[in-house]
């Protein structure tokens, strides 16, 4: 299986990017793992909804590209459906159980996706109901779903 997550923008922050490495090395015995950036766009504070929705399009004119057509492709979303931790493992595995051996998460920037990129997506995933940090993000996704592959294959993790 291969997970791959397309965000929007670098991670500034070291234990940030530490955290990820690490994540990304334990996951390297269950799946092949990869982070893909595309740019962020800068977005003055005075930014209005016209140029918000622009800033958003431009974006996603650099993450659609990145999805596969034949992949099952996971938006991160507030609104998206949430899960136990054993329904994402579970959600994974019945993923890689039909075929779908390519799937792809998508993180956006600060304004969130444009409309474009949610429509590709197969699932929209929420964590909380709460905003993090889309850098923050990837730490969270990571982990989540190192903690998948050891609840499918029947190895402890802390609850």
């Amino acid at each position: 299986m291969k997970i791959t997550v397309v965000c929007v923008g670098k991670i500034k922050e070291k234990f940030y990017r530490d955290a990820v490495d690490e994540y990304q090395k334990r996951l390297s015995r269950y799946c092949r793992f990869e982070i893909q950036e595309v740019a962020d766009e800068k977005t003055p504070d005075s930014a209005g909804e016209v140029m918000e929705e622009q800033i958003k399009r431009r974006e996603a004119k650099r993450i659609l590209p990145r999805l596969k057509e034949d992949a099952l492709v996971c938006t991160l979303e507030i609104g998206g459906r949430k899960f136990s931790s054993e329904g994402f493992a579970g959600y994974l595995e019945k993923a890689a159980l039909s075929g779908k051996s390519d799937i792809i998460f998508v993180i956006g920037g600060s304004l969130g996706l444009h409309q474009s990129v949610l429509e590709r997506a197969d699932q929209a995933v929420s964590f909380s109901d709460m905003t993090f940090p889309h850098q923050l993000m990837r730490v969270i996704l990571s982990e989540q779903i190192y903690r998948a592959f050891r609840i499918i294959h029947g190895e402890p993790y802390h609850k």
